[in-house]
């Protein structure tokens, strides 16, 4: 019995791992990796085995970066199921074409660079500066349609017809709507077979909707192996979704194997209960200078956690009941994922808002932002306001313009709730705006450079960490500890390089057998 660790191993993205025995080979997530452009694009256009090996694949959740790269596996050799929750099956509906659509404009826009550059060279045989303005307004327009929008199929004839090294998208929109024929959806505490001698039964992770900690029973040679897959493990006393399990099926305790994240490894958040009343003074200081709250949010469960907690400070009247917009159209499709299934909320949420006959995502002041021209008007409303756009990281999306409009100017809030990667615009933010903030703001803004510009970070930023969807060092081991699991080993993953080390020293002095893996190493389970 191995596993090979393929993604988000020393890092936190691009989920990955194939356990393989006699019979079955069983892939734990086929994330994509997310960060750099040149980097993540070689890594995620070549999976690292053949498609058509594996039998199965087990998707702990939704997030990008454990099912991004499912529909290229299922666009090639792949014959087997996709196995997750009902809700994981019900989001992958969007997020997956969602993420297709990202793939083939990230790819016009670089053709219509390519296309473009070369247009310019032909021209560049005259030297005079007017001329060359004219023609690049000429090649611009020869090359757009209605202003702005980008002509593919003049670009992609003219890459074609010149032999031009043109980028195709890792996978198109067709793609991930055939993928989405893969899927199975099944309830928690449920076992069922995932091969010709395998099992899984999934229980409650607590890190979003759907989400699962799996634990996977195969035969081989007369033994029965088991290994459990934490995904991404959530938070304790969180809104919504009910907290990571902690009481398993006495035939699942036993484990071999134990592979998990370690995102927070050597970190804390602050307490659950202090995030209210840290976002009303939030909203409460904005409003007073006459500001706007921009807050970049992953469309998948941290926007629905937002509208969550609004909706409760403003029923308690604790804030001023000023506008609130979801500037994404996916977004405002996962929101109604959310609203079809409340048999995976916790007791506070039937408490508070369902059994008041109150829809938790929904209140007087939302807008849900459809189209770009609203998104665009909305960029220049000047009265306090709340924008809660995509992406998470502000790598790309509408909360690029959002921040475009507003970042150099005092009076607004870029309110940072989620983790952001290294080498994202996001923590290029929270690092610069933080010390800028811890420096009393009296030298020179730093300079932030997006969209081809440069802008000043006037505005205020602040960070909430009670927002995380993944458990901390305190709440992880609390999971360890708490539960009823037997652990014999477990590999850490799903988190950067110190924090995995770190995780994995705290761990072996409370007395677990812990290793860390390199990308791409198999170990032997005996």
């Amino acid at each position: 019995m191995y596993v090979t660790f393929y993604g988000a191993v020393r890092e936190v993205t691009g989920s990955m791992h194939l356990i393989c025995s006699e019979d079955d080979r069983i892939l734990l997530d086929c994330g994509m990796f997310q960060g750099r452009r040149k980097e993540t694009a070689e890594k995620n256009r070549v999976l690292p085995f053949d498609p058509g090996i594996v039998t199965n694949v087990v998707l702990s959740h939704a997030h990008i970066d454990h099912s991004g790269r499912i529909p290229l596996l299922t666009k090639s050799t792949y014959n087997g199921r996709i196995f997750c929750t009902r809700a994981t099956a019900d989001a992958c509906k969007y997020l997956l074409p969602d993420s297709a659509h990202i793939q083939e404009s990230d790819a016009s826009y670089l053709n219509y660079k390519i296309a473009r550059s070369f247009l310019m060279q032909l021209q560049s045989s005259s030297g005079k500066e007017k001329v060359k303005k004219r023609k690049k307004n000429e090649i611009k327009k020869r090359l757009k349609r209605e202003g702005h929008k980008l002509n593919v199929d003049v670009i992609n004839e003219l890459i074609e017809q010149h032999h031009l090294k043109g980028v195709e998208p890792l996978y198109t929109i067709s793609d991930a709507e055939k993928s989405l024929d893969y899927f199975d959806g099944y309830p928690y505490r449920h076992p069922f077979v995932i091969g010709r001698k395998a099992t899984c039964s999934f229980y409650e992770a607590g890190h979003i909707l759907g989400s699962a900690i799996s634990v996977i029973k195969l035969r081989e040679n007369g033994r029965e192996y088991k290994i459990a897959y934490t995904g991404d493990i959530g938070r304790f006393n969180k809104p919504i979704i009910k907290d990571p399990n902690l009481n398993f099926a006495e035939e699942d305790r036993d484990l071999d194997l134990l592979i998990m994240e370690s995102t927070y490894g050597n970190r804390y958040h602050e307490p659950v209960q202090d995030l209210k009343p840290a976002l009303a003074k939030i909203i409460n200081t904005t409003v007073e200078r006459g500001g706007a709250v921009i807050i970049p949010a992953f469309a998948f469960g941290r926007t629905q956690e937002l509208l969550y907690v609004l909706h409760e400070l403003y029923d308690e009247a604790v804030v001023p009941k000023i506008p609130v917009f979801v500037d994404s159209p996916l977004a405002t499709n996962i929101t109604k994922v959310f609203g079809e299934h409340p048999e995976v909320y916790d007791e506070e949420s039937h408490n508070s808002f369902l059994e008041r006959g109150k829809n938790p995502f929904l209140f007087n002041e939302i807008h849900f932002v459809r189209s770009v021209e609203e998104s665009m008007a909305l960029n220049r409303e000047e009265s306090p306001h709340i924008v809660i756009a995509a992406s998470g990281m502000c790598e790309a999306g509408r909360v690029l313009h959002h921040l475009r409009w507003k970042i150099h100017n005092p009076r607004h809030t870029i309110l940072i709730v989620g983790y952001m990667a290294k080498h994202t615009l996001g923590r290029r933010i929270l690092e610069q705006g933080s010390e800028y903030e811890r420096s009393g703001r009296k030298s020179s803004p730093p300079i932030l450079k997006f969209l081809n510009k440069e802008y000043p970070l006037k505005a205020h930023v602040k960070k909430l960490d009670g927002f995380s969807a993944h458990g901390d060092r305190n709440e992880m081991l609390r999971f360890l500890k708490e539960s009823n699991l037997r652990i014999k080993k477990i590999a850490v993953v799903h988190g950067e390089e110190d924090q995995s080390l770190s995780f994995a020293d705290f761990l072996t002095n409370e007395g677990y057998s812990v290793y860390v893996p390199k990308p791409g190493e198999t170990i032997q389970i005996k």
